[in-house]
């Protein structure tokens, strides 16, 4: 499964509500494109984005090729497909929609549904739709406070003008290279 020519395969999970931009991250970041209708995944889907990384751990470069998987942003199809979906992840994006402040809190259930599957796995939170005005509801430094308590590394994303994506999935790949143990 890893050698120099074949590359490393990481499998990292999307999680969060429904119609967060879970979908519209993926589309971004593989194809470089963005659709404003919303159409919501029905079940699963897997997309693969092949790249090149610098080794977190000495000289040279990785290839890399990150399998991201998308599921349907319910709290039922979650729990009943979790030991297929999750199995073997490496990574999650958890992802927040800075429009709806109950987005935020709904991440705690996605992170911990996967990691018992998983385990203890890096994870980078993302508050999606910066191009938008925020939920007026969120209090100043809400978001930041609910990373920092959890420790986990975050960053505003923006699907629609491709914002801070690229350096998303570029962050959670290093993260993940970072944690593996050395083979």
């Amino acid at each position: 499964m890893i050698g120099p020519a074949s590359g490393i395969r990481l499998k990292v999970c999307m999680a969060g509500e429904a119609a967060v931009g879970k979908t519209s991250l993926i589309r971004r970041y593989v194809l470089d494109e963005y659709d404003d209708r919303y159409l919501a995944t029905l079940g699963t889907k897997i997309t693969k984005r092949t790249l090149t990384v610098q080794d977190p751990r000495g000289p040279g470069t990785l290839t890399v090729h990150a399998i991201l998987w998308d599921i349907m942003g319910t709290s039922t199809l979650r729990d009943l497909l979790k030991e297929a979906y999750y199995h073997g992840a490496e990574g999650i994006f958890t992802v927040a929609d800075k429009t709806r402040r109950e987005t935020l809190g709904a991440i705690d259930s996605w992170v911990a549904s996967i990691r018992s599957v998983a385990g203890d796995i890096p994870t980078v939170g993302l508050v999606n739709k910066q191009d938008l005005e925020p939920d007026p509801a969120f209090a100043s430094g809400e978001i930041e406070a609910f990373f920092e308590k959890r420790g986990w590394p975050w960053m505003y994303t923006s699907a629609k003008t491709g914002s801070g994506v690229e350096e998303a999935f570029q962050r959670l790949v290093e993260a993940i290279l970072t944690a593996r143990p050395r083979t």
